[in-house]
């Protein structure tokens, strides 16, 4: 019998078996561990009141008031091209009267009078007011500090303008402005509860007052005007 003739059976392949599955490796990397929460940060005790750099001079209207009242100025800062004075609070008077007066000076106009509040600080209170002179278009910011009730000399007397401002600033902050013409509410209803403007004051309002509408406090309070009529 030939080669040719000789037939070789076909081999079968074995069934295949699918693909088989692959045990996950243990990793051998430790786990990262948890970073601990951070505290929150301490609440701020006021602005920071930069000093001038050294390339910027005084103008001459502070050279003459560090001159006349040195001893009253804490500290002189600038910033974004405007100067601020804080002074001490028994000298307010004497150093805003100075800068009305002295001719370098001549602050005629008091465009605003504000506040900031800084509970954590004793003397919570930044009182700013902010002077304008309309003969030599200059500016100046002077800012006192002050506790909670100490008293603030109204400046009206100094500048008639500030009358209003400074009432905005009781009525909001609650600062104790003494000496002004007629210190009551300008914005908040007389019997208003609190400052609206302080850090602490509550965010749901001051209490069973304040109402989402606010015709529904005014009808609360004719009531309660009306039972005191009958």
């Amino acid at each position: 019998m030939s080669d040719e003739s000789k037939s070789e059976k076909p081999t079968s392949s074995p069934p295949s078996a699918g693909p088989r599955e692959v045990s996950p490796v243990p990793s051998t990397s430790t786990p990262k561990p948890v970073p601990k929460a951070k505290a929150p940060p301490a609440a701020p005790t006021g602005p920071v009141d930069p000093a001038p750099p050294e390339d910027v001079s005084e103008p001459d209207f502070l050279t003459q008031l560090r001159t006349a009242h040195g001893a009253a100025i804490q500290k002189v800062s600038y910033w974004v091209g405007d100067w601020s004075v804080i002074v001490s609070l028994s000298s307010l008077l004497d150093v805003v009267k100075y800068l009305r007066d002295a001719p370098d000076a001549a602050f005629d106009y008091c465009s605003d009078v504000t506040a900031t509040d800084w509970p954590p600080r004793d003397q919570r209170f930044d009182v700013i007011y902010c002077l304008y002179s309309t003969r030599h278009r200059h500016r100046v910011r002077i800012k006192v500090h002050a506790a909670e009730d100490e008293p603030v000399p109204s400046v009206t007397d100094i500048w008639p303008a500030a009358n209003w401002l400074e009432r905005e600033v009781y009525d909001l902050f609650g600062v104790n402005f003494v000496g002004h013409p007629d210190r009551r509410r300008l914005l908040m209803p007389d019997e208003w509860q609190g400052h609206p403007q302080r850090k602490d004051y509550p965010l749901e309002g001051p209490g069973e007052l304040l109402m989402e509408n606010p015709q529904d406090w005014l009808r609360l309070r004719n009531i309660r005007d009306e039972a005191e009529i009958e």
